[in-house]
Parts: C-alpha cells; sequence; structure tokens
C-alpha cells in the first residue's frame, strides 16, 4: 500500500499498486466503494495485466483518509486525485473509473489534462440528478440534509442498500459519503457531459445493455466518445460481468472494436 498527502492538514490518500510498464494506468471507485474490492480481478486479468496499475481510494473513503473538515466536491475530489497522483510520479495515464469516479476522471482531465492520456468511464454520472426521497444510490443519500444523514440518516441507508454495497460504503466517512452524493448530484459547472464533449482525448463509455440507450449519445459520439454497451450486467459491470467488461475496456484501450460487447 502507497500514500501521499493531498491536504494542508496531511490527509492522505491511498492505494494499491501493481508493478508493470508505462504508462500508467489508474483504477477509480464509485460512490461508497473501493477500488481494489471493486478492480483488482479485473486489473490482473491477461487481457489489462502487466501495466503499472494504481487501485486508488479517494478521499473519504476505503483505505485513503476521511477528514471531516473536507468538501468533498467533485472539484476538490480532482484536485485530491491530481496532488496524490503527482506524488506517486504519474503523467499521461489511462484511466478506468467507475460511477462517480467517472465524474471525478473527467473533471481530472479538464482540470489537469497533463495526468490523463484516456478515459475508460463506467456508468458514471454525466449530468446533475435532482435529489430523490431518502433511499438508495447518490440521489437517495443526498436527499438528507447533512445532520439529517449523521444522525441516523446513514442507518436507513445501510438497511436499504443491502450487504453487498453496505461492505464497502461502511468504510467511507460519514461527511464524506454525504457530501459527495450532494455534489454528485449537484454536478459541475460546465456539467460533466459538456467537459468530457469538449475533450480530445481517446474516450469510451460502457453502460449496462439492460439499462437502454444512453441519453446524448449521438452527440456523444458525434464529439468522438465511443459509447459500448455491455450485456448481463447491472450498474457495476466489472463486477457482474467482469469477461465483458475486461474485454471492452481492453479494445478501448487499444482503440480496438470490443468484440463481446455492442455500441449503444
Amino acid at each position: 500500500m502507497r500514500s501521499v498527502a493531498v491536504t494542508p492538514e496531511g490527509d492522505r490518500i491511498r492505494w494499491v499498486e501493481l508493478p508493470g510498464q508505462e504508462p500508467p494506468r489508474v483504477y477509480v471507485h464509485g460512490l461508497g466503494a473501493t477500488s481494489p474490492a471493486y478492480f483488482t480481478q479485473v486489473a490482473v486479468h491477461p487481457l489489462l495485466a502487466g501495466r503499472r496499475s494504481l487501485l486508488i481510494d479517494l478521499l473519504g473513503h476505503g483505505i485513503s483518509d476521511r477528514p471531516a473538515s473536507f468538501d468533498y466536491t467533485l472539484e476538490s475530489h480532482a484536485d485530491a486525485l491530481a496532488a496524490a497522483l503527482t506524488g506517486a510520479g504519474v503523467t499521461g495515464a489511462e484511466f478506468v473509473a467507475h460511477s462517480m469516479g467517472g465524474s471525478v476522471a473527467i473533471v481530472l482531465a479538464a482540470r489537469h489534462p497533463h495526468l490523463v492520456s484516456r478515459l475508460v468511464l463506467i456508468d458514471a454520472n454525466l449530468d446533475p440528478v435532482p435529489p430523490m426521497r431518502p433511499g438508495e444510490g447518490s440521489s437517495g443519500i443526498a436527499s438528507y440534509s447533512e445532520e439529517e444523514f449523521l444522525e441516523g440518516g446513514w442507518e436507513e441507508v445501510r438497511d436499504r442498500v443491502g450487504a453487498h454495497w453496505w461492505s464497502t460504503m461502511r468504510l467511507a466517512g460519514r461527511e464524506a459519503l454525504h457530501r459527495s452524493a450532494v455534489h454528485l448530484t449537484r454536478g459541475t459547472v460546465p456539467t460533466m457531459r459538456d467537459l468530457l464533449l469538449d475533450m480530445r482525448m481517446p474516450r469510451t463509455y460502457l453502460l449496462p445493455e439492460a439499462a437502454g440507450p444512453l441519453p446524448g449519445t449521438d452527440a456523444l459520439t458525434e464529439a468522438g466518445v465511443r459509447v459500448v454497451a455491455i450485456p448481463d450486467c447491472g450498474h457495476n459491470i466489472m463486477l457482474d460481468n467482469p469477461e465483458a467488461f475486461v474485454r471492452a475496456t481492453a479494445a478501448a484501450l487499444t482503440d480496438r472494436e470490443p468484440s463481446a460487447s455492442r455500441p449503444a
């Protein structure tokens, strides 16, 4: 395990690093998750192995520190991640990023373009989402005030999300979980979608086939974003169908057409 201090107070981002060739590859988890748990199986697959790979946890999540004073905006997540990668000597990395991690990776690429050479986004948030009634997902968490969440809302979320997500969500700081969800649902200005449309690096967006067409696919495709639907999976594509995920990701990282997935 490796780490770098990323705040003036000395809070540290940590990651598991797999040795290999440059340029590096960075795996970034979603809300309430942790990269080693979500990505180790696919990162060591023969089609993806052999590259220096950082399975990194965002501040407030997993094995990284959980400062209650941090604001956990997407921009702050991106800047803290940039500080960690700079400390690790990373430039021009390929990013494989899930859900909220994909949103952070987009913001990182816009704010620190020298760190990113390619994006593979896994069912990432591209647009603001209105808070819903208390429940699952980022919008459900964001529907609580921070005080409500800390005083007992987190227990309601725990009981709704089920054992699988809670197994990693329980590692996140409660302030970190709530603030990250609030800022994820609010999005950025310009939106993550607009930032992605304006980029020129290779970009691929993977989504579950069962979710139906991705809104705005035509505009994304026209801007050079490859949109690929993966069969037999839900939101956690890399866990639900790792073989199809690996083939699609390997194709995205080598500019080949994926053999076991379908254009959206």
